[in-house]
């Protein structure tokens, strides 16, 4: 399918939270903007228009994912900047967020200007976060200013906590002086390491050190605290216990000022994935107990969570082919996060409103970046998706550089199917 300067995408389902739209209706895209919003058959076909007809199809601000690792620099045998994007055009993402433990760890200038160069011109919009300290280490702030300056939105020691409460609360102050985002990877390190998965009955019975979903919520707690104190807002990354939840909930209802994401796995999956010893389900946080999840659907539905993100984690072979105890954690996410979630839309846990704002609307919002709705004049980042589309996720089909994945051979239901990123189309399989 060709990229046309003018794209008239006809009878879709338009869903765009910002603007209370969940309507039928036509876009018409031109020179990389949104030229029309308008009900279907309403508007004259222009000449030389690429037609396409999207009949049953949701049409929606383009899906941002504000939790990906892309690798690039260092580990490129794993994933590219160039094949992490052209894995998100696939699954439907417009613009990632990429997390900063590369090789060298993205804590200058010079690091964020790489990444950001040769983003330039790929299939989606990609966004750098900085480290939080130098060479994530915890000791001493990174250069919040030049990293900036460069082109970093947020800042993450995101792999490691930031063990010294000191420096978290410098963080929060410098990063707010800033306008930049601290995003908190939440870990007791003297209670999580070593740990393989989820501590309960089931690791006990395979033999495994667990880690205990407290290491979670003591450091959510003390985040949340200071972000009280100190009146400063802090995100909290991958949430998939009950008791952060209820943290998290408690904090919103005092008006602290707190956000964050869970990633599809931890609401379609339990410990169980893990029960026969396949590292391509070991993560961190771990995959959690039934409980854990059902809490994590309900902070969905209810608000209490603002963000779904994939944490894009490819690895190759090397890493996961090993023991269980020594396997990297991560898993690949760009590609079956729609999926994923569409299955909580068929359930009645999300309305197709909901999902489009956890998965656009919120994102941009958090980030403070553009995109995440629909503007007459506003710029062309649009995501179609099927949701009745069927198809079984294979190995061989995958876009990534890496398949460490536990949802291979899962028969899915709903899927993205046109990806647009500034007016021009980035994926197709319509």
């Amino acid at each position: 399918m060709g990229n046309n300067e003018k794209i008239l995408l006809g009878n879709g389902r338009i869903i765009d939270p910002l603007n209370g739209l969940d309507q039928g209706g036509d876009i018409l895209i031109y020179k990389g903007r949104i030229e029309a919003i308008v009900e279907s058959g309403s508007l004259e076909v222009p000449e030389d228009c690429q037609q396409i007809d999207l009949e049953g199809k949701w049409l929606t601000p383009g899906l941002i994912d504000m939790h990906v690792h892309l690798r690039e620099p260092g580990e490129e045998y794993k994933e590219t900047i160039a094949s992490g994007t052209r894995a998100a055009a696939a699954g439907g993402f417009t613009a990632v967020a990429c997390m900063p433990n590369t090789r060298p760890v993205n804590d200058s200038e010079a690091v964020t200007s790489l990444i950001v160069t040769r983003a330039a011109n790929c299939p989606a919009r990609v966004y750098p976060v900085g480290a939080i300290s130098k060479n994530s280490e915890g000791n001493s702030l990174a250069p919040f200013g030049e990293m900036k300056a460069a082109g970093a939105v947020a800042l993450s020691d995101d792999g490691s906590p930031v063990i010294s409460s000191l420096l978290m609360r410098r963080a929060l102050e410098y990063g707010a002086n800033y306008d930049m985002l601290i995003i908190s990877h939440a870990e007791e390190l003297s209670l999580s390491q070593n740990g393989a998965m989820n501590e309960g009955p089931l690791s006990t019975r395979m033999g495994l050190r667990g880690i205990p979903s407290v290491a979670e919520t003591i450091m959510i707690y003390r985040d949340i605290a200071l972000a009280e104190y100190l009146d400063r807002p802090v995100h909290i990354a991958h949430v998939s216990t009950r008791e952060a939840v209820d943290l998290i909930r408690r904090a919103k209802e005092r008006g602290v000022k707190v956000t964050a994401e869970t990633a599809p796995h931890y609401f379609s999956l339990t410990e169980e994935a893990v029960s026969e010893y396949d590292t391509n389900a070991k993560m961190y946080p771990p995959l959690r107990s039934f409980r854990d999840r059902e809490a994590v659907c309900q902070a969905l539905q209810e608000g209490v969570l603002d963000a779904i993100a994939s944490d894009h984690a490819p690895h190759s072979i090397l890493e996961k082919d090993q023991e269980f105890e020594e396997a990297a954690n991560g898993i690949i996410g760009l590609e079956t996060a729609v999926p994923l979630t569409l299955s909580m839309v068929r359930k009645n846990i999300l309305t197709p409103v909901r999902m489009i704002e956890l998965m656009s609307l919120n994102p941009s919002r958090i980030l403070g970046i553009k995109g995440g709705s629909l503007q007459d004049g506003g710029i062309a980042d649009l995501t179609v998706i099927d949701p009745e589309k069927e198809f079984v996720y294979q190995a061989d089909k995958v876009v990534s550089k890496s398949s460490n994945s536990p949802f291979f051979d899962w028969h899915m239901k709903g899927k993205a199917v046109l990806t647009i990123m500034d007016g021009k189309i980035r994926f197709c399989d319509i």
